[in-house]
């Protein structure tokens, strides 16, 4: 049993939401800066979105751990 690559994405998509929302609220908590910390959270939604879903992607190809329900 694997996850499709249409599922995939969905779930790096959800993750990455959640991610620059903490990532903005960092950002601006160190910076002080709205714009700043928005231009790393944007840079870091486009990088990370493809990270996760090439990890999710190598997941599937691992047997270890998985069972048959």
């Amino acid at each position: 049993m694997s996850d499709s690559p249409v599922r995939s994405l969905a779930k790096a998509i959800s993750w990455r939401a959640t991610g620059t929302a903490d990532t903005f609220i960092i950002s601006w908590l160190i910076t002080g800066e709205v714009l700043l910390a928005s231009g790393i959270a944007l840079t870091e939604v486009f990088t990370k979105l493809f990270i996760y879903w090439a990890h999710e992607r190598i997941w599937n190809r691992v047997a270890w751990g998985r069972t048959a329900e």
